[in-house]
């Protein structure tokens, strides 16, 4: 069951007070890093799933591992975009695709939440010169409710789709980059 989240305006209300210096976010529980001179640029709401694999560890014991990520953006109800394996997101205005790695990460606000994330973005695909996300990188998963595997696993190769929802604010330096 996906919790309440957080509504947008709240986090990129409380985002700029980050990047300004304030604690607005921080009031919400604590936030990634952001590094200065950054802006945001879009602000999107992921609905989906995580999906994980049932695999054998080191030990021979069998546990859920992280695979990938399915959502669908939103901005204001609509469609905007997609988030999937790479990490990578993609939104519908034909620009580029972004690709990250995790720089830091916090604990979510319950046992059951995946946890809030500074991703720096590692590779752009496709066109879109001028396009919002082209000149992202710094990408942040913050508010996340649901998403975390629990339970035990029933054998190898077995997957796990869990419900989860999360607000991504995507960065570029300030100035257009």
């Amino acid at each position: 069951m996906i919790k309440r989240h957080l509504p947008l305006s709240s986090c990129a209300a409380g985002l700029l007070a980050v990047l300004t210096g304030g604690s607005a976010l921080a009031q919400a529980g604590p936030a990634p890093a952001v590094p200065p001179g950054l802006t945001v640029v879009a602000t999107t709401h992921a609905q989906g799933a995580q999906i994980y694999e049932c695999r054998a560890g080191a030990d021979g014991r069998l546990s859920w591992a992280f695979r990938e990520p399915v959502a669908t953006l939103l901005e204001e109800g609509r469609t905007v975009g997609r988030h999937y394996a790479g990490p990578s997101w993609e939104l519908a205005d034909g620009g580029h695709t972004v690709v990250g790695r995790v720089a830091e990460r916090l604990p979510g606000a319950g046992t059951g939440d995946i946890p809030w994330l500074r991703l720096e973005v590692t590779e752009r695909r496709g066109a879109g010169h001028g396009r919002r996300l082209g000149p992202v990188t710094v990408i942040l998963r913050v508010n996340t409710a649901g998403g975390v595997a629990e339970g035990p696993c029933p054998m190898a190769g077995a997957f796990r789709a869990v419900p989860y929802a999360a607000d991504y604010v995507f960065l570029a330096p300030s100035g257009g980059g």
